[in-house]
């Protein structure tokens, strides 16, 4: 009888032992950051039950198999509660697609370059914050490829959120009521410009950071073209690369002509009626690092995520089919692979003395460090709300997905990577928002990625007060 050394309680044994000494490295059978650099891929940093869903269920569950009510028990270790609530009581579905191994399809390909080139010359301030060793703001890529820590998981997700230089995105949005029925329908545009660790040479000009602005993080901004009761209404946020500051938020709003400063701390409500999408919930890290505290690990082991082959050229507008909920139309029907190894840090909102959740925990996919999953906990620490992406190359493999064969290139010629759809469920309202990054949304915008704008003019055209008052009318 063959015996394998490296079964599924091996994997299991070993992650627990790493969360319990609350150090190590990413990977079981070698470290993870060292292969993916070296090999180009991260197949040899497991053994293959973390890699091949099939051999993981023994041969129960195998890539193009649908996970429904009926065999969501065959996966449940493999998903949060949120996802098994979603499938075992209404009516979700989700498919499975084979586990991607290769580094390049997992980043931006600038965003990956820069994390290999500038590895190892990131570190922590006395006052919390990140800095190249010789006490300068981040040059670029994560600071912390390799985290040992909650903070450095953290830290790479809040100083790069989208992971370009500067982008625009599209965004239908739908928002539910408890029947399922569609209560909201709204169109906004989300944009965002990086003021350090710029990395892409069209946009960036050589230098990681926008001269005159390294005191600063980025420049954000939303606002809305439909429908036309909302239309014009946006807002901004300038981010310091202080962690410890809360970044200026304005709003614009057609009906006063005006626009006003919000109080930034209160990130915790809509932005707009119905939608369950709060300024905190950006990118599983809204708020500035320091303004939360308490940052653990909490768990490493495997999981089912969407981080790849979420691109839906073949829909209409790069949406989804539709699935579950009481009508049959709640969620968006994605794909979910088999992600090796996740870790899984907790942290609390200790700037926000009135914040109405107590705890948000992150699922990170150790191999890009993005989350396919975030938890919100109300103040009484039970599920509150989760904010569940999915992830992908701009790159179709019609083998794997059936999709038909696309591909959106960066300006190298490098297929692009971005975040593709977006589920947000408030559990104990049962009101769901979903949105997707769309090629293009209701008032003629379309989604760019690294515009090969000077960053100034960017700015200027999208993220100013005087922007904002152009953009509303």
């Amino acid at each position: 009888m063959h015996i394998r050394k490296y079964d599924f309680d091996y994997s299991r044994r070993y992650f627990m032992d790493k969360v319990a000494r609350g150090a190590g490295s990413a990977g079981v059978l070698s470290a993870l950051w060292p292969t993916m650099a070296h090999t180009g891929d991260s197949y040899k940093a497991y053994p293959e039950e973390l890699t091949n869903i099939e051999a993981y269920t023994k041969g129960k569950v195998k890539v193009g198999d649908v996970i429904n009510k009926d065999n969501v028990e065959l996966v449940q270790d493999l998903l949060d509660p949120m996802i098994f609530q979603e499938v075992s009581q209404d009516g979700r579905e989700f498919f499975i697609l084979p586990t991607q191994t290769e580094t390049a399809e997992q980043f931006p390909p600038f965003f990956m370059d820069a994390t290999l080139k500038n590895w190892g010359k990131a570190e922590f301030g006395s006052d919390g914050n990140v800095y190249t060793k010789d006490g300068q703001p981040w040059i670029g890529g994560h600071p912390f490829p390799d985290p040992q820590t909650g903070e450095e998981c953290i830290a790479n997700v809040t100083l790069a959120w989208g992971r370009h230089d500067n982008a625009i995105f599209a965004i239908p949005t739908y928002c539910l009521d408890q029947e399922g029925q569609v209560q909201y329908e709204y169109h906004f545009v989300w944009a965002e410009h990086q003021t350090i660790g710029l990395v892409n040479p069209a946009t960036a000009g050589g230098s990681p950071y926008i001269a005159g602005k390294e005191h600063m993080l980025r420049h954000q901004s939303v606002w809305f073209t439909a429908p036309n009761d909302i239309k014009g209404t946006a807002f901004m946020n300038e981010w310091y690369y202080d962690q410890a500051k809360f970044p200026d938020l304005y709003g614009y709003l057609p009906a006063f002509k005006r626009v006003r400063r919000f109080p930034t701390n209160q990130r915790f409500e809509p932005l707009v009626a119905g939608m369950n999408l709060f300024l905190s919930d950006a990118w599983a890290a809204g708020d500035p690092m320091l303004t939360w505290g308490n940052w653990k690990i909490v768990h490493r082991g495997p999981y089912l995520g969407s981080m790849h082959y979420n691109w839906r050229p073949d829909q209409d507008n790069w949406s989804h089919p539709l699935v579950g909920g009481p009508v049959g139309t709640t969620y968006m029907n994605v794909g979910k692979s088999l992600i090796p190894e996740v870790i899984v840090l907790e942290g609390e909102p200790t700037g926000f003395p009135r914040a109405p959740l107590s705890k948000r925990r992150v699922y990170l996919d150790a191999r890009n460090l993005m989350f396919p999953q975030a938890i919100s906990y109300d103040r009484r620490g039970e599920v509150w709300k989760s904010f569940e992406p999915g992830f992908g190359q701009y790159k179709t493999d019609p083998n794997v997905t059936n999709y038909g064969e696309h591909e959106l290139k960066a300006n190298d010629g490098r297929p692009e990577w971005s975040w593709n759809w977006v589920i947000s469920d408030d559990i104990q309202s049962k009101r769901v928002t979903r949105f997707h990054h769309g090629e293009s949304c209701q008032g003629g915008w379309k989604s760019l990625l690294d515009v090969p704008e000077t960053p100034e003019n960017f700015i200027n055209q999208y993220m100013t007060k005087t922007a904002m008052r152009r953009l509303g009318t």
